[in-house]
């Protein structure tokens, strides 16, 4: 068995929307020696999902600091919701994109990481409401995924279940902000490789070194 790197985000979190495509390109430098296992961390569920109205201030100066530090640029679409807060009727709420990932890695587990870089780009540049069914239409066709069996599964209670197991998941790995990434070497050991946005150079360094150990 490859060493698992796990890759903890949410599809509402502005800094994994900016690292995004370090983990596209180290998933790809990688494939041969380590699985990809991306999991939802529920960062918005519960008593902490809210309407755009009451988070939008936060954002409105946070995604300033992503696309400084990351380079990678907010849409348009997305900032009218932002900058726009009492005229958008958004809930960020992360439970749907968690079960729409679960249903996509059962069905293509090897391309997880680039399905959940799309459901970011689809809100944080395309601004499509991810709490909307319809949002998620275009990467049906996409991944040539059967949109009845698609949308049957999203509302499924077995679905939801697998969401909120991801959500413990990162709760048991000690993971409380995001991103995170992991590796597991055995079935008890696991290395912190990143918390929070990390350069490629230095995630590659890190990956090098516990590769290395075994």
């Amino acid at each position: 068995m490859n060493p698992i790197l796990i890759y903890c985000y949410d599809a509402y979190c502005g800094w994994c929307y900016g690292f995004s495509p370090i983990m596209l390109e180290i998933a790809e430098e990688y494939r041969d020696q380590l699985d990809i296992e991306v999991l939802s961390g529920g960062m918005m569920i519960g008593e902490q999902k809210m309407p755009i109205g009451k988070i939008a201030p936060f954002i409105q100066s946070a995604y300033k600091r992503v696309e400084e530090l990351t380079g990678r640029k907010f849409g348009e679409d997305f900032l009218w919701h932002i900058n726009n807060p009492d005229k958008s009727d958004w809930v960020m709420d992360s439970e749907k994109p968690a079960i729409a990932l679960c249903i996509f890695k059962e069905l293509f587990p090897d391309k997880q990481l680039a399905f959940a870089s799309d459901l970011q780009y689809a809100l944080k540049y395309e601004g499509r409401d991810l709490d909307d069914n319809e949002a998620y239409r275009h990467l049906l066709e996409k991944y040539q995924i059967h949109a009845e069996t698609f949308y049957s599964k999203l509302k499924s209670e077995e679905y939801k279940e697998k969401a909120y197991y991801e959500f413990a998941l990162c709760k048991q790995l000690n993971v409380e902000s995001f991103p995170q990434v992991l590796v597991q070497m055995s079935e008890s050991k696991f290395y912190l490789l990143a918390q929070g946005f990390t350069p490629y150079d230095t995630l590659k360094e890190r990956i090098e070194a516990v590769l290395k150990q075994q």
